[in-house]
């Protein structure tokens, strides 16, 4: 039997709605204000260590500085202290956040349920929660689609600020004991390097996610962590539009500048970005403003002049020189020294000139007519060897065996092999939950380039077991224990028991321990901690009693014995309850009973005569 569990005698906690890597959020309700709240409870075997305590706190204290329709609000914080503890030992810190109904990013890639437009409207939305936190001093450090939902109305709802960083603490990096902070999908290179991070790392994060809304993968895929850490170092990701071909050279563009490896080179803040997005999805290709190049000293004499130098003497090479760009001698001018000749130089220069024109010209024909040449010789043997051969197929690529593997497993795999995979899920008695059952195309089919792969994930079984500990738990618990049994708690009705306390699950419909299909509502019916009284009257006064100590009433009694000729003896005649009335176990019903009455005298009846008294015989005397 579990007990409630209500947070600061406020926040009932109910069933789990989501899991991650330090933390578990559950469904709950404000008792005070009777609102639903979405409760992040940090996981009881990370409590200990100070670092995700700091983290946990650092994510409460960054979000409720920010009030925005596009961040997830927080509520309050506090701390859990854990079951069967000491009060000195270690507590658990949870925050009380606004609940949100929708469906993360994630899944919706993963459904393929995004087109093109309403990728980039969501992108709008990330980068308008990004410009809020930015100039309120908050780097988020972990933009991915996970940690962005959308409600059901189509709005976003940035979340997840477990390691977000004030802009100002300088001290800020992705390292913690030599360990990378973060998704490896996602880094900036500068996160993967180790180094201080700023708000144009979250715009790089951002790139990678609208390149994954564009194209259904991250720009860098591959076996392990550190392999994709070392793509966003080294290497340049593929334009989206190769990967879909609605992307347009505006959108590519966009997506280009905001991966820029160096950050001096990406959009400096999340309204440029949110800008240049804007005017790609009307068709105009943003233009990139180019850094800025030191002055280039040009020379103003011609080479010629400067080749001549050597012929004309020291006065001649340190004009040159000034010219070309360097500095000319201070010494002084020497009478064996020959004047500077300016005609006769330029008089070379153009003579100069003319003979590299008419060189140039030569050449040029040259190497028209060999081009000429070359082209009519391979087209021409391109042209025999088209009609000398078939006609060969398309290169194809082989479907990769995924079987057994997890979904990010299936999907780096998949798109390794250049082709694009599409999820859905169906219910398996074989393969456990999260794993791969098949793909269609099937493994070592081959197919085009780029072509879908449609992979089914396992849900598990496709019935589950009613959990038989349900009996005696609160309808929260009870409702988590179905939902982690892969079934919903369904209607509730209440019922009278003596032995279920008040709000305790009795029963539940279908009967615990019963094997029923994975999703199937399970109606709960619940404890009232009250009994009926019956009805005693008329009956014995075994049994009533009888009645009374049934376990099912589990009432206390005391009998009251009344003279009555008119029922027969041993009858109750009255109880202190009403019949049908509703008392807590353990009350004491009064039942009275008749009795016969005592015999009364009859005066009409004359007593027997009392016989009188003989004398005692006298004695003679002597």
């Amino acid at each position: 039997m579990t007990t409630d569990r209500v947070l600061n005698g406020r926040y009932e906690v109910g069933e789990l709605i989501g899991r991650g890597g330090m933390a578990d959020v559950h469904l709950g309700r404000d008792i005070r204000l009777g609102r639903s709240v979405a409760i992040k409870l940090l996981r009881q075997d990370l409590a200990r260590d100070p670092l995700f305590q700091s983290r946990f706190r650092r994510e409460a204290q960054a979000v409720a500085a920010l009030n925005h329709p596009t961040i997830v609000s927080v509520y309050d914080t506090g701390e859990e202290e854990i079951a069967g503890r000491s009060v000195d030992d270690v507590k658990v810190p949870f925050i009380v956040m606004e609940y949100v109904a929708g469906r993360t990013l994630r899944d919706l890639i993963r459904a393929g349920e995004l087109t093109l437009d309403q990728s980039a409207e969501h992108m709008v939305g990330v980068l308008s929660a990004l410009e809020y936190s930015h100039k309120a001093g908050i780097v988020h450090r972990d933009i991915k689609p996970a940690n962005v939902m959308i409600t059901p109305e189509g709005n976003v709802k940035v979340m997840d600020f477990g390691i977000a960083r004030a802009i100002a603490d300088s001290a800020a990096t992705m390292t913690q004991t030599q360990a990378v902070i973060g998704t490896a999908q996602y880094l900036s290179p500068e996160q993967a390097r180790g180094e201080t991070v700023d708000a144009r790392s979250d715009l790089y994060s951002a790139g990678c996610l609208m390149y994954e809304l564009f194209t259904a993968r991250p720009p860098f895929v591959g076996d392990s962590p550190v392999s994709v850490a070392y793509q966003h170092v080294r290497e340049v990701p593929k334009p989206a539009s190769q990967f879909n071909p609605e992307v347009s050279p505006a959108l590519d563009a966009v997506l280009h500048r905001a991966l820029e490896k160096d950050r001096q080179d990406r959009y400096q803040d999340a309204v440029a970005f949110r800008v240049a997005l804007q005017q790609a999805r009307k068709g105009v290709v943003p233009t990139t403003q180019p850094q800025e190049r030191a002055t280039e000293a040009l020379s103003t004499l011609p080479a010629a002049a400067v080749s001549a130098a050597g012929a004309e003497g020291p006065q001649t090479r340190a004009m040159a020189k000034v010219l070309a760009g360097g500095s000319m001698s201070s010494g002084p001018l020497t009478e064996d020294q020959p004047p500077l000749s300016i005609s006769r130089t330029f008089n070379a220069d153009r003579d100069a000139d003319e003979d590299r024109r008419r060189a140039a010209r030569r050449a040029w024909t040259t190497t028209f007519f060999i081009i000429v040449a070359l082209v009519l010789a391979g087209g021409t043997f391109v042209l025999l060897n088209l009609l000398n051969s078939e006609p060969e197929g398309p290169v194809l690529q082989a479907v990769p065996t995924v079987e057994g593997m997890t979904q990010d497993e299936a999907a780096n795999a998949i798109f390794a092999a250049d082709l694009r995979p599409q999820f859905d899920e169906d219910f398996s008695d074989s393969v456990d939950p999260g794993l791969v059952i098949d793909s269609d195309p099937g493994a070592g089919e081959e197919v085009e380039p780029g072509s879908t792969v449609n992979v089914t994930i396992s849900e598990g079984p496709s019935e589950a077991i009613i959990p038989e500990n349900i009996i005696g738990m609160t309808e929260s618990s009870a409702r988590d224990a179905l939902s982690s049994a892969g079934l919903s708690g369904g209607a509730v009705t209440q019922e009278n028991s003596a032995t279920v306390p008040a709000d305790r699950v009795i029963s539940t419909s279908p009967g615990a321990g019963e094997s029923v299909p994975i999703g199937s509502d399970i109606d709960l019916v619940l404890s009232t901690g009250l009994v009926e009284v019956p009805r005693l009257i008329e009956l014995t006064t075994e049994e009533a009693i009888a009645q009374l100590e049934d376990p099912a009433k589990g009432l206390t009694y005391r009998i009251e014995e009344v003279e009555n000729a008119v029922v027969d003896p041993d009858t109750v005649t009255k109880q202190s309850a009403e019949p049908g009335s509703v008392v807590a176990p353990g009350t004491q019903i009064v039942i009275t009973v008749a009795v016969a009455p005592e015999p009364e005298d009859d005066p009409s009846v004359d007593p027997e005569p009392t016989p009188a008294p003989t004398p005692p015989e006298e004695t003679a005397e002597p």
